[in-house]
């Protein structure tokens, strides 16, 4: 299988991996050399060295830009978070690490947990692109969601404009907090975000072998050293096997 998985997935002889760089709890920094270094891109690392191939990083600005670019030629592989909208044109292994998505909520807001912010009159600030965002476009039925281009524009909006939550990732909420006393984060959490690899659909032995990669890598407790090794401990978490 491999072979033929080797074929589909490097088929210039180097497996070009899209990474996404707006999330940093995958992409920790660079390396000496200038390569994005973090989980995402030890995994594909990883997948690189399993196929016998060299690696090349493809970084993307944010996940948008890589699904876009799933129609042209531009990765192999492709390091995101598995989402309904993006598995039209990428199909997905299973997660191998998650990340909970919840609310911040203002001083003095009458929102105490997640199932209070879908309710007529609650705005929330949210970067839209981003596979949480993309959640919440299909599952807010009354809320009104107010969708930016990133988790920067999306604080600012939420403090600019006095919204009544801000929908993030919890470890990014866990900074947001600290710089607007009284604001709280709401228990629990309205997705996971599944942290994945991706490729494209017509890649039936590339897809096959990546599946059976990802749930190795968990198994084997692979993921779980590059969580520590990177400092994502508590933050980043392995997703469940099977």
């Amino acid at each position: 299988m491999i072979e033929q998985a080797r074929a589909e997935l490097a088929p210039t002889g180097v497996l070009r991996a899209a990474i996404n760089m707006s999330n940093f709890l995958l992409v920790t920094g660079r390396s000496a050399e200038g390569d994005p270094a973090g989980v995402s891109p030890d995994i594909a690392r990883a997948v690189a060295d399993r196929l016998g191939v060299p690696l090349k990083l493809a970084p993307f600005k944010n996940p948008g830009e890589v699904a876009d670019a799933a129609v042209e030629d531009l990765w192999d592989i492709a390091n995101i978070g598995a989402e309904p909208e993006r598995a039209r044109t990428i199909t997905f292994t299973p997660a191998y690490a998650e990340i909970e998505a919840t609310y911040l909520v203002p001083a003095g807001s009458p929102l105490n947990r997640v199932e209070d912010v879908d309710r007529d009159g609650v705005r929330i600030a949210v970067y839209g692109r981003a596979a949480y965002g993309l959640w919440l476009a299909d599952n807010i039925k009354h809320a009104k969601l107010v969708a930016t281009d990133g988790m920067d524009s999306s604080f600012n909006v939420f403090v600019e404009q006095k919204l009544d939550a801000l929908a993030s990732l919890r470890p990014r909420l866990i900074d947001d907090v600290k710089k607007l006393p009284g604001a709280r984060i709401l228990e629990g959490k309205f997705t996971a975000v599944q942290q994945a690899i991706g490729t494209k659909p017509e890649r039936k032995a590339g897809i096959a072998f990546l599946r059976e990669f990802v749930e190795e890598v968990k198994g084997n407790g692979l993921v779980a050293r590059l969580i520590e090794k990177h400092g994502v401990s508590g933050r980043l978490t392995v997703a469940p096997r099977g």
